[in-house]
């Protein structure tokens, strides 16, 4: 069904200044060290530069996994969704979004479809997926959570540094101990 791995020791360093730093200057503070997501997302959220600490879900149609882990506190960490790049379902919409805003995530990278995408407009989170589909996707919890992501050419680790923004998604690595 699904399975939950622990996030491991995030970045000692606070890891999302505010305001976010914008990626253009992270790629030139940061050279190679910098991952680069070569997927072109867009921004659906009200926020178009947010970063935070990765928390993962993998669930193609299905997202009753990610329902759960955004009721939870998001202290600040960005959810990377892989939906395995399925333009068939929406795996979030404006209720979703409202939810995480209100629980303390900076924001959502979804690598599949969100819906409701005239109101999340206006919710004050940062949103990039792949596109929109007004079909709701499954609900019967499938998929995994806190696991590496692979996609766009690079893995997206739980505690991984994400910086999101119009130019793009890049990742620093988790400092490990």
């Amino acid at each position: 069904m699904f399975r939950r791995v622990p996030a491991p020791v995030s970045r000692q360093e606070a890891p999302c200044p505010s305001p976010p730093v914008p990626t253009a200057d992270l790629i030139d503070r940061y050279g190679a060290e910098l991952r680069v997501c070569d997927v072109q997302f867009a921004s659906y959220g009200g926020v178009r530069s947010f970063c935070g600490p990765v928390r993962t879900v993998s669930c193609r149609d299905d997202n009753a996994l990610l329902h759960a882990l955004l009721r939870e506190p998001g202290d600040g960490h960005v959810v990377v969704v892989d939906g395995a790049a399925s333009l068939c379902t929406a795996l979030l919409g404006d209720l979703m979004v409202t939810r995480a805003r209100d629980t303390g995530w900076a924001g959502l990278v979804v690598h599949g479809a969100v819906r409701d995408v005239a109101a999340m407009a206006g919710i004050h989170l940062g949103v990039q997926a792949l596109g929109a589909d007004p079909r709701k996707s499954g609900k019967a919890g499938v998929g995994a959570l806190g696991v590496p992501l692979s996609f766009g050419g690079i893995t997206f680790n739980p505690g991984d540094v994400l910086h999101a923004d119009g130019d793009g998604v890049v990742l620093l690595p988790a400092v490990r101990s």
